[in-house]
């Protein structure tokens, strides 16, 4: 049974493998490579120097140290502790858990925005890029790199080259208005 599973296994691999020498092909992670440029980092900067931004990322932190804090009290003392004080610990915990939970909600839905805000502003131009790269590689099939994909060659990679492209095209701009 070993044998006839390791011969379906070779089998693919050696049947499969063209595939992925066919010219024409390539693959892309259009999020990372949005997510990668300048124009991004100065984005999720001008987010962490935002005021209610920065308050929710320190509360929720000294939320976790008081948390962390009651938690290891509560270990420590657990053998000294009455089952009210036990109690009131662990409702502390829970209470400050939800507390946590609600502000790191608040943390990911402006982090999103943020992703979503560079998404939509870089669309156009990584539309632009992607079609010149199709053009210029002659790429007959575009795949997206993702979670589903088992492999890919890194040659067949052009997220880096999106990246460095996006980066080019936001200078751009910027200086022919000089």
């Amino acid at each position: 049974m070993k044998n006839i599973i390791k011969f379906y296994v070779i089998s693919f691999i050696i049947i499969a493998s063209p595939i992925f020498a066919i010219d024409g092909v390539a693959v892309i992670d259009m999020r990372t490579a949005v997510l990668s440029t300048q124009s991004a980092a100065d984005a999720f900067k001008a987010l962490e120097e935002d005021d209610d931004y920065a308050s929710n990322l320190e509360e929720a932190q000294a939320l976790q140290a008081e948390r962390q804090s009651i938690a290891e009290k509560l270990q420590k003392d657990l053998d000294t502790l009455s089952q009210e004080e036990i109690a009131k610990m662990q409702k502390d915990i829970q209470d400050k858990g939800k507390d946590l939970e609600f502000l790191a909600g608040k943390i990911q839905q402006a982090q999103e925005e943020t992703a979503q805000k560079i998404f939509t502003e870089s669309g156009p131009a990584m539309q632009k890029i992607i079609g010149e790269l199709i053009a210029a590689k002659q790429i007959k099939v575009l795949l997206a790199k993702n979670e589903t994909m088992l492999f890919s060659d890194p040659a067949l990679d052009l997220t880096d080259d999106v990246t460095s492209m996006l980066d080019v095209a936001a200078v751009e701009p910027t200086s022919q208005s000089d």
